[in-house]
């Protein structure tokens, strides 16, 4: 089975039809310049939203992350992925439910919010929802795990915790991140966010 992404996308929506490359506000042809144009951006973006951080007021707010991070790369940064996106045989979810999915994804943050601080078990285990749940969305062609992973900081910033799910150079955390986000392993995710909250 394999383990790349599948896209169907017969239009072309977001992929040059000779290249195979992502379609690009710098016009790059090649994935692997593309790959370090893309990173570079994205970080300059991202050290952006750590020093003003954004406010997370639902489901809307990933969109707008998403969006400031690729803001620079894709002229379809912040919108709703037009494609079908499956990974290892399995569908992520269908875009013609994404409304309901945002509704619900919406009543996560409000219990979130809910929690009080100090709480740090309940917390973790909702964030690992919120993160499953996200994640299975996959709501962008392009840059899912970097506006999740900062969704997730903002909000436990929120709460005045510091969540690092990208810490350098950490096989570790980065293999069990992937193991609970491929699995939808909501207790492999709570442990791990529990681990990494201060």
């Amino acid at each position: 089975m394999s383990d790349s992404y599948e896209y169907l996308d017969n239009k072309y929506t977001y992929t040059d039809p000779k290249t195979g490359v992502l379609k690009n506000l710098a016009g790059i042809t090649d994935s692997d310049a593309l790959l370090f144009f893309e990173s570079a951006a994205v970080s300059k973006r991202l050290q952006e939203l750590y020093e003003n951080p954004l406010k997370i007021n639902g489901i809307n707010s990933l969109f707008e992350i998403h969006k400031h991070l690729f803001q620079d790369v894709y002229a379809w940064a912040g919108k709703k992925r037009e494609v079908e996106i499956s990974k290892s045989g399995k569908q992520f979810f269908p875009t013609t439910y994404f409304e309901h999915a945002f509704l619900y994804t919406d009543s996560l943050l409000s219990d979130y919010k809910n929690i009080p601080k100090n709480n740090k078990e309940e917390l973790a285990e909702k964030l690992a929802k919120i993160l499953d749940t996200i994640n299975y969305l996959h709501p962008f062609r392009e840059g899912n795990g970097r506006a999740q992973r900062e969704f997730l900081r903002l909000l436990a910033l929120e709460k005045e915790l510091i969540l690092e799910m990208n810490p350098p150079d950490n096989e570790r955390i980065y293999e069990l991140y992937m193991k609970g986000t491929i699995n939808s392993d909501i207790s492999i995710l709570a442990k791990l966010i529990l681990e990494l909250i201060n």
